[in-house]
């Protein structure tokens, strides 16, 4: 038996050109798919963001800057509030690792050291007496004239507000974390440094591929960056 192939190559075409006219629907659809769930929404996010930066607007709410807190990493959280202290005006440096001794930074002003222990929880959860039991028996032996922070993005129980009554340290729930982060960023626009509309952090001069830029000191928690203007 002779095959045609001649014959069978016709009936390929015609059998592509019968399809092919639905393949490309399929195939639009998906990409308008795409565009709506993925692609318009962040372009439009970034277009308002944009438009609140270049307004100078705080355009985190009290609730946005929590969920952004409470979604970094623990490391990144400790590191976030040792920026933090310093724009307070403290010489600060991050502990780290699993034997800290309940020690995540340890902040020192006038000579005097403080300590800080950070634990950054995203679903609700409040810390509880025995935490903070253990933190006060971490740093009893170091305490001279300073004092203890114990710093959550969530709040305290009352068994845990009643312990710290007659002891040096202060306890920062989440409403109280936001009052020091505002403190800290009117201290900046005192002192004439610019501030991340993003995030509330420090932006600092950096050296890119492209040349010179002011990024996030927060980064990579926060990738805000802006051009730097030649005079």
């Amino acid at each position: 038996m002779e095959i045609n192939f001649w014959e069978i190559f016709k009936n390929a075409l015609l059998s592509v050109s019968v399809f092919w006219p639905i393949l490309l629907f399929a195939i639009a659809i998906i990409a308008i798919r795409i565009m709506i769930e993925f692609i318009l929404p962040n372009q439009f996010k970034k277009i308002i963001t944009a438009l609140r930066f270049n307004k100078g607007e705080k355009w985190r709410n009290d609730r946005e800057y929590l969920n952004w807190l409470r979604s970094m990493k623990p490391k990144e959280f400790e590191e976030y509030i040792a920026e933090l202290f310093s724009r307070l005006g403290y010489k600060t440096r991050t502990t780290g690792g699993p034997h800290d001794g309940g020690i995540d930074v340890v902040a020192k002003k006038d000579k005097i050291k403080h300590y800080i222990q950070c634990k950054k929880y995203f679903a609700r959860h409040e810390v509880g007496v025995g935490e903070v039991r253990d933190f006060y028996g971490s740093i009893a032996d170091h305490l001279t004239n300073g004092k203890g922070y114990f710093i959550t993005t969530n709040k305290f129980t009352l068994a845990a507000e009643k312990f710290v009554e007659d002891k040096p340290i202060e306890l920062i729930d989440s409403f109280k974390l936001l009052e020091y982060i505002q403190l800290a960023n009117k201290n900046f626009k005192k002192n004439n440094e610019k501030i991340c509309p993003s995030c509330g952090g420090k932006l600092k001069e950096r050296t890119g591929k492209y040349g010179k830029f002011l990024g996030c000191s927060n980064y990579p928690g926060c990738k805000y960056v802006e051009s730097i203007k030649k005079s």
